[in-house]
């Protein structure tokens, strides 16, 4: 969706939900209970004086040390000062009164430095991206890999391709799809953050991650019919420092891209933070958009939004917002914000990757094939009997839709082929003056029946099984012997007549014209 039509669709949006608020207002006025008191925790201001005397001329220089860990140490360093100092003037002081004096402390110093300075924790300005890096190809055994990285933010993208009846089915008790033929799993790994912690089944946060880069990328994933694959795309982070489900998109598109996926265009994501100042009634007075956000700046900050989309339009988007509202004016300046991040991201993308490569040796081959539905059973056999015995001589596998489309799946070219040809030549209609081959199937004292095509057979008549006069069939042909012939006839019945008589004359005046072209 362009990104006039998606801010239309903000402004379309916010009218409903004003009405529903209207209805909600007025039921809490008919129905509603008084609300709550409670005490706000606050940091207290005697330890605000302790930490502000012991760090608050050395907060700034080690919220600006040039990397996350060097910037963790440095700020850990003056915190152990604070609880010191807190812990040896206030002996009541707890921890949590601790940690609250210095996030205050720290925060407030985060936030003055973007405001007043515009400048940012890594040195940035507020409108720039940090450095980014692309490769494909990373894991050369998978069917595609790639790697994206923003600063201390890296994804590696491993795309797996399947036959199409491989995709992931589920129940739907409640009603909709039960069924995905795409499918993006992030994983969030400990030592992402330089943790040793337990690595166990997929948390909330990497549901929620990975289902946000999935629904931005699937809008681009092209038709079954088109590319007949169940896809899986798994985002292994590799290190974070912000913004790894945007991370997560630009490398999962440029694995597809690596693993032969026919991508509509690529997609890339961004992320939008704020900071905010308010007036004494808490109405904004002054604000900045910060592009392409850091840990920190999600952390001490005011928004993450995520915008992911194509050159032409939005595919996915998500907000998060720790302010009570905000004005759709201040949101349709992250959008123009991000639509210019996002166009240096996906420029970056593309000096790796910018076309679908060539299908790698690894993944699956598919082929589809149509046949009259009408038909399906000729294929199947009795007792499954053809289809078997197309498989056992291919090494494919065979599915069929009852619309009579055939997916033949082969792990090599050559078996592919080979089913290809088979279930073709069943279905193939015999034409008269082709050549064919195939076993001859019985002798009888008039001739020998030929297997023409697939469960059809011809009669090679014995005075066309050779030149000159055939006395016994079996001096030519026997049972189960491979012959070529000529198809001269098919009469009202459906009878096929066959001449491998016609088909030496063919070599014998080919062998006669060889010599003279040599």
């Amino acid at each position: 969706m362009p990104e006039d039509e998606f801010i239309k669709a903000l402004h379309f949006a916010q009218e409903a939900v004003t009405k529903l608020v209207a209805v909600q207002e007025e039921l809490a006025r008919l129905a509603g209970k008084e609300k709550r008191s409670y005490e706000l925790t606050v940091a207290k201001d005697n330890l605000l004086e302790i930490a502000y005397e012991i760090a608050g001329d050395r907060i700034e220089a080690a919220i600006y040390a040039p990397s996350k860990t060097e910037r963790a140490k440095k700020v850990g360093a003056l915190r152990d000062e604070v609880e010191a100092a807190i812990k040896s003037r206030a002996p009541e002081a707890t921890d949590f009164d601790v940690e609250q004096a210095f996030e205050y402390l720290q925060k407030k110093a985060f936030r003055i430095s973007i405001m007043e300075k515009g400048v940012r924790a890594d040195g940035r300005s507020v409108g720039d991206l940090r450095v980014l890096y692309g490769e494909v190809g990373t894991l050369p055994r998978v069917h595609g890999s790639a790697i994206f990285s923003r600063g201390e933010t890296q994804a590696l993208a491993i795309t797996t391709l399947a036959p199409a009846d491989e995709k992931q089915r589920f129940d739907n008790y409640a009603g909709g799809e039960d069924e995905k033929r795409f499918i993006l799993h992030y994983n969030f790994p400990p030592f992402s953050v330089g943790e040793c912690g337990r690595m166990g089944g997929i948390n909330r946060r990497e549901i929620g991650h990975g289902s946000l880069a999935e629904r931005s990328i699937e809008p681009v994933i092209p038709d079954e019919a088109d590319f007949p694959y169940a896809i899986r795309v798994s985002s292994e982070v590799m290190e974070s420092n912000g913004s790894t489900s945007m991370a997560s998109v630009c490398a999962g598109t440029m694995a597809l891209l690596d693993a032969g996926v026919p991508l509509i265009r690529p997609v890339g994501g961004i992320s939008v933070g704020l900071v905010t100042e308010t007036n004494e009634d808490g109405s904004l007075k002054a604000h900045k958009m910060l592009l392409d956000i850091i840990g920190s700046e999600d952390f001490y900050g005011d928004m993450d939004f995520k915008l992911c989309g194509t050159d032409e339009g939005v595919t996915g988007y998500q907000l998060d917002l720790k302010l009570p509202g905000l004005p759709l004016a201040m949101l349709e300046e992250a959008i123009h914000i991000a639509k210019a991040g996002r166009t240096k991201v996906i420029a970056k993308m593309a000096e790796s990757i910018i076309e679908p490569k060539p299908l790698s040796p690894h993944a699956p081959r598919i082929v589809s094939v149509k046949i009259p539905a009408d038909r399906i059973g000729e294929l199947i056999g009795p007792g499954g009997k053809n289809i078997k015995g197309i498989q056992a001589e291919s090494g494919a596998e065979i599915n069929i839709e009852d619309d009579g489309t055939v997916h033949i799946y082969a792990s090599k070219q050559e078996g592919l082929d080979r089913a290809k040809s088979m279930i073709e030549r069943m279905f193939q209609e015999i034409e008269v003056g082709k050549f064919y081959t195939g076993k001859v199937v019985s002798i009888t004292a008039f001739g020998a029946f030929m297997e023409v095509l697939p469960g059809k057979d011809g009669l090679v008549h014995v005075s066309e099984l050779a030149e000159g006069r055939t006395e016994n069939v079996e001096d030519i042909v026997k049972k189960g012997d491979v012959i070529t012939a000529k198809c001269v006839g098919v009469d009202e019945k459906g009878r096929v007549k066959m001449s491998r008589k016609a088909w030496l004359r063919e070599q014998k005046a080919e062998a006669a014209e060889a010599p003279a072209e040599g």
